[in-house]
């Protein structure tokens, strides 16, 4: 099981969370970040860091968004990758 990024990160992308991640499996995107499951090795450091509590155990996921589980793995996964990110960044404008 891994952690999925879901709806709350959506035109946020706060990046307190890819900092503690020991594994770096934190994607950026353009509009949000994404950690890539097969990865992820279910550390759980990344949960407190979000101040917008976007980050969920895959078990845990509320069913609104429950598409996220696939949207993480498929954008972690698109060709050309999307950078992994491992250093704490602005939040999108307004946040």
């Amino acid at each position: 099981m891994a952690h999925i990024v879901a709806e709350p990160c959506f035109n946020c992308k706060y990046t307190d969370c890819v900092v503690v991640c020991p594994v770096e499996c934190f994607y950026e995107g353009e509009s949000m970040l994404f950690i890539n499951p097969d990865e992820c090795i279910d550390c759980e450091a990344c949960v407190p860091e979000c101040p917008v509590e976007a980050i969920f155990h895959e078990d845990n996921l509320p069913e609104e968004w429950k598409d996220y589980t696939g949207l993480n793995k498929e954008m972690c996964n698109q060709d050309p990758a999307l950078p992994v990110i491992t250093e704490k960044k602005e939040p999108m404008a307004g946040k």
